[in-house]
């Protein structure tokens, strides 16, 4: 919201440089954004009068002006512009002056005659015909007021007033307008808010016989008034106007539009003006939308509207989109005699749905949207035909025609004092707050505060505060202790999570973090057969991209993109894992997806081979206090190496998978070193975990350590033989470590040759040989269960 200060100072008399403006209002809660002063951008360009014009010696459009220009001397400039006279007023710069767009005026020769400086146009002054309907586009400005000479033109053109540009809450509608800041500057610099009433002069003959109204969806209008000018005289506004639009961003077009305008900006309420020609038989009906009408707007669009639109319409069809935009023929023309002026509230979402959809927000259609207050309509119709008045725009027939479905009750607001303290930490009085309240438009009725009809935001004691807390000043606010306890601490879940991928992290692998989405063939990338249950994704029903279509079922395929970048980026080993959610349907497609927390890790280089990532595995495992772990061998060969994978499942449950990754696979994804990979269930993980690990002494005894060299079919797993030593040596078994494994020359073909460390121990004796010898016969008789023999 762009507000010129001059405008701000008839609603609130006050004095300080912009800069101070701009802070004080700031801290007492309306965020100036920045400010701007049309003046900076023209420096050294004055009023000057021009005093003999001679033809350029060597030119022939080209005309020697003298100019007075306030100085002791006449300054002699050189100019090609045809529309000049002796005596006329125009704007010159002299020598280094500086026009808008960072232009700089030097004096110099042109064509052999020294120029001391430029006659300006409009478009160099940086303003348009809009601003100044008398000039002309193609020539020198000439003023068609009387100035000084050497009066800065800054002065002369109104280009010296300040425009602050606000940063307006969404709570704060009232705000979206110069009366509303206007009260916010009088409070905020403790001086009087000179509110206006529009005062309209008797007028001639009855609205009512011009004009009915009639609202169909109370829901979506809560109040319609209009009323009606005759012999309206269409002509250019007067300049104090177009230079207050201009200032608030606003282009002047004529006096009827720019009345429409001034008073949107000055009371925040959006109107229309209607051409009576086209509002067939007088008669406005404020309803929904018929199935199939359109409407062109005055943009020149055809738009085909829904019956969830509300519109404006008269006997024939639509003639506006309500909240929104006219229609075509609902403007003001040359021919225009008699004009509806309109002041309405409607409904705020329907008027941000309708915008929407029609794909054209407009400035009246955003105020809408925050909810502005059906209270102040008739007001602001009557400040226009105050202005049309005023302007003699127009004779204005007697009365109104005033609809109104739904008033807004004055809400009242019990006077806490002790409340609004103990949430501001502060030690006021009552008079005080009641002191910082009545400024803002607020009143007192007992202890009750009344709050304003165009302060729907205040509700609560809370809201009482906030008003308060902003005129005391944030920055004088006291430093206080927070009273009660807060507890935010993280759940168990959270601690568990936190610590198993903090154990990842030092075991050296790089966490990553992907997209919840992929395409399907992500699945064909991680060779996942075509009756495979994860296949069944959840649909995204408005995605980016066909590569963005599924919610995932696994996340290998998103973790293989990470290490394919990698490898592509030229990286010689690779170790990362993502902690991700995967997103499992079930049920009829209304129902929401399982969520699932997968943790997959992915590995290539000289140090990660199946067995390394093995023993990573079973590290986190042991960190998560998770016991009765065991390895079945997965001969599958889809996404993982057939007989260079395993199942990982913690009693009956499985807990995930690991293995070296199919070629195929790797093929699909451009990568040439092996890739070994771990997905794991980390709700499983965290429903198995252990409890808190307890302190054991150090042994008092000395353990007995045995190795053992066995001789096992290929296809036998090492886990196999491990499960089969642990349950047979029994508690007495300290630890077992598998520490060589020969498929060489010496071996008999189909075997292999596996060695272990078995590393026995009892807590209140030292075992003798005679124990540790059954132990490992027990050993040996248990695995010979399996043709695993001792190696001769």
């Amino acid at each position: 919201m762009k507000m010129p200060l001059g405008w701000a100072k008839e609603f609130a008399k006050f004095e300080c440089t912009p800069h101070e403006y701009a802070e004080r209002m700031t801290m007492s809660g309306s965020k100036v954004e920045t400010y701007e002063c049309e003046a900076d951008q023209i420096q050294n360009v004055v009023v000057g009068k021009i005093l003999s014009i001679v033809p350029h010696p060597d030119s022939d459009h080209m005309v020697v002006c003298q100019v007075d220009v306030g100085q002791e001397e006449p300054v002699q400039i050189v100019t090609g512009a045809g529309n000049l006279k002796v005596g006329d007023l125009v704007p010159a710069a002299l020598h280094k002056s500086l026009l808008p767009g960072g232009k700089e005026i030097r004096k110099g020769k042109l064509r052999g005659v020294a120029s001391n400086g430029m006659l300006c146009s409009l478009s160099e002054l940086g303003l348009t015909t809009h601003d100044f309907p008398n000039a002309i586009e193609d020539g020198i400005m000439v003023l068609d007021e009387e100035w000084p000479v050497g009066t800065p033109i800054v002065k002369a053109l109104g280009l010296d007033d300040v425009s602050v540009d606000f940063e307006i809450t969404p709570n704060r509608p009232d705000c979206l307008s110069v009366r509303g800041l206007g009260r916010e500057t009088a409070a905020t610099f403790g001086v009087p808010f000179l509110d206006h009433v529009p005062q309209v002069k008797p007028g001639h003959g009855d609205v009512n016989d011009f004009l009915k109204v009639e609202i169909e969806n109370p829901d979506l209008c809560y109040r319609y008034v209009g009323a009606v000018v005759e012999n309206v005289r269409v002509k250019p506004s007067p300049r104090w106007m177009r230079e207050r639009l201009r200032l608030c961003g606003v282009r002047p077009i004529n006096n009827l539009v720019d009345i429409t305008n001034y008073v949107m900006l000055e009371y925040g309420q959006p109107m229309h003006c209607f051409d009576y020609k086209y509002v067939n038989g007088g008669h406005i009906t404020v309803r929904n939308a018929h199935p199939g009408e359109e409407i062109e707007t005055l943009d020149g669009v055809e738009r085909s509207l829904s019956p969830e639109m509300l519109v404006i319409a008269d006997e024939k069809g639509p003639i506006a989109v309500a909240g929104v935009m006219g229609g075509e023929f609902s403007g003001v023309y040359e021919d225009t005699t008699t004009i509806v002026f309109e002041s309405a509230m409607f409904n705020g979402p329907s008027v941000r749905t309708t915008a929407k959809k029609l794909g054209m927000r407009t400035e009246a259609s955003g105020r809408y949207e925050k909810g502005l207050d059906p209270n102040g309509c008739l007001r602001c119709l009557n400040r226009a035909l105050e202005l049309v008045q005023l302007l003699d725009a127009g004779d204005v027939v007697n009365g109104v025609v005033d609809v109104w479905t739904q008033k807004r009750e004055e809400r009242k607001v019990l006077l806490r004092p002790e409340m609004v303290n103990k949430l501001l930490g502060t030690q006021l009085e009552k008079q005080q707050m009641i002191d910082i309240l009545l400024p803002l438009g607020f009143t007192m009725d007992g202890d009750y505060v009344v709050v304003p009809s165009d302060r729907w935001d205040v509700e609560r004691d809370c809201d009482i505060a906030e008003e308060v807390a902003r005129y005391v000043g944030y920055n004088k606010m006291p430093s206080t202790i927070m009273t009660g306890v807060a507890s935010a601490r993280p759940t168990e879940r959270q601690s568990f999570r936190e610590k198993m991928l903090n154990t990842l992290v030092g075991y050296g692998l790089y966490e990553v973090e992907t997209f919840s989405f992929f395409s399907r063939k992500a699945f064909d990338a991680i060779n996942l057969p075509e009756n495979d249950p994860l296949r069944n994704a959840v649909v995204i029903s408005n995605p980016l991209g066909e590569d963005t279509s599924i919610m995932r079922t696994t996340a290998l395929p998103s973790v293989m993109d990470v290490v394919a970048r990698n490898y592509n980026a030229r990286a010689t080993e690779c170790a990362v894992f993502e902690d991700a959610t995967v997103y499992l349907p079930h049920g009829g497609p209304d129902e929401l997806p399982d969520e699932v927390e997968s943790v997959v890790l992915a590995c290539y280089g000289q140090d990660y081979d199946y067995l390394a990532l093995k023993g990573v595995v079973e590290k986190w495992l042991e960190t998560a206090g998770v016991e009765k772990v065991h390895y079945v061998r997965n001969a599958a060969g889809t996404t993982y190496h057939p007989g260079r994978c395993a199942d990982i499942y913690v009693g009956d449950q499985k807990l995930g998978v690991i293995g070296e990754l199919h070629p195929t696979v790797l093929a699909n994804y451009g990568v040439k070193p092996r890739v070994v990979a771990a997905e794991l269930n980390m709700d499983v993980l965290f429903e198995n975990r252990g409890g808190t690990a307890m302190f054991r002494p150090l042994p008092k005894h000395p353990a007995t350590t045995r190795d053992l060299a066995l001789v096992a079919d290929l296809s036998v797993p090492a886990a196999e033989i491990a499960d089969r030593i642990e349950k047979a040596a029994g508690k007495l078994l300290e630890s077992l470590t598998l520490f060589d494994v020969y498929t060489g020359e010496h071996m008999a073909e189909g075997k292999k040759s596996l060695a272990y460390n078995l590393v026995l121990r009892a807590s209140d004796r030292t075992l003798t040989d005679e124990e540790t010898d059954n132990i490992v016969h027990k050993v040996l008789k248990s695995l010979m269960e399996i043709d695993v023999v001792l190696r001769s």
